[in-house]
């Protein structure tokens, strides 16, 4: 048996090989609900194989939005459409994950085939958005409202209700999303969060929200279910948060039971260089995995069965994240599988179909 489809089990949870659906946003929803896009998109990785199955960024309020378009699990009613998803992706073998998020002052932007840009909250559509400190993504964007204490008391109910719905939606892996330059990744970086509370300044001061958040997640997260945390790795940029940063807060969050750390970058600095390329998010990872000690997801431009392989028997991830190639190709489990001489599972609907 290959390393990509080695099983593993983590915590209850026996994932089936280490091939996993990134989290994908998809800019199809309205008012947050979950629909027959959401079910087919998602629904068409689980009949490939993948073994957990990530929804897109979920965003735990209304203002937690990149765009008005975001799936979302605010409120009780979004949680009969996203129980469709979760059972079906069950049904098929495959484990079904949701990524918890909010946008921050990243929030309150037209989808990418809109143009992208920022919708003012004067707008149709738009509202106010918070950050650590009124600081805007971007110079000519409105500036943010720097979060109170009472703001952040808000955003950590948020975090909780919407860990709570999960669980009742189906959801048997949870991950938090502390990247991409969105709210607690924002708290996180020295660049966007200059608060003089204890939410800033010092490396604890900066993290303590995203302890905060976990520690609510987990108090209605049952402790069988996996836990995983996305961070941006590195800023790409000169006094950002750093590979360093990254060793260190992954060593704080294994005592604090979290299971896997998604290791992606960037996405906080609106200019920053970035050498993207196959694999340029791997070293992270591999380093991440080696200093810290815990389980660690490698993701960012891994589109090859051989390349996914060498990172998984090489040690230097647990588990790969695909998000342009499964887009590509739902299908990549099984055909991987094929690639590399394994003989899994087919669907009984798709067996006919199996290469012999």
């Amino acid at each position: 048996m290959s390393a990509l489809f080695s099983p593993i089990t983590i915590r209850s949870i026996q994932l089936k090989n280490r091939i996993v659906v990134s989290p994908m946003c998809q800019y199809s929803s309205e008012n947050g609900f979950a629909n027959d896009w959401h079910l087919v998109h998602l629904g068409s990785r689980a009949v490939g194989g993948a073994a957990l199955i990530f929804t897109e960024a979920t965003a735990v309020s209304p203002e937690g939005r990149i765009s008005p378009h975001d799936l979302g699990i605010w409120k009780d009613d979004h949680i009969a459409g996203l129980k469709r998803i979760t059972q079906f992706i069950n049904q098929h073998g495959s484990i079904a994950g949701i990524q918890l998020a909010h946008a921050g002052r990243k929030a309150s932007h037209h989808r990418p085939w809109d143009g992208g840009k920022a919708i003012p909250p004067a707008e149709e559509r738009g509202w106010e958005t918070v950050a650590p400190s009124s600081i805007p993504f971007i110079e000519a964007e409105p500036r943010p409202l720097a979060l109170t204490k009472e703001g952040i008391e808000n955003v950590l109910i948020d975090f909780q209700d919407a860990a709570r719905r999960a669980v009742e939606a189906g959801f048997q892996v949870a991950e938090i999303h502390a990247a991409h330059g969105y709210l607690l990744h924002e708290f996180l970086s020295p660049l966007s969060n200059q608060r003089t509370d204890e939410y800033g300044g010092s490396f604890d001061n900066r993290i303590r929200l995203l302890l905060q958040v976990i520690e609510q997640v987990q108090a209605v997260w049952p402790e069988e279910y996996p836990l995983f945390v996305r961070i941006s790795a590195t800023e790409w940029t000169e006094g950002g948060w750093t590979a360093d940063d990254s060793v260190a807060l992954a060593s704080v969050l294994k005592t604090k039971g979290v299971d896997v750390i998604d290791c992606s970058s960037g996405g906080n600095v609106a200019h920053a260089k970035i050498p993207v390329g196959p694999g340029y998010q791997v070293e992270f990872a591999e380093r991440v995995k080696q200093e810290a000690g815990i389980m660690t997801a490698a993701v960012g431009l891994i589109t090859h069965v051989d390349q996914a392989e060498a990172i998984l028997a090489n040690g230097q991830a647990d588990f790969v994240l695909l998000g342009r190639e499964f887009l590509r190709d739902p299908y990549f489990p099984l055909h991987a599988a094929h690639a590399l001489g394994d003989d899994i599972i087919w669907p009984s609907q798709y067996e006919r179909a199996k290469p012999k």
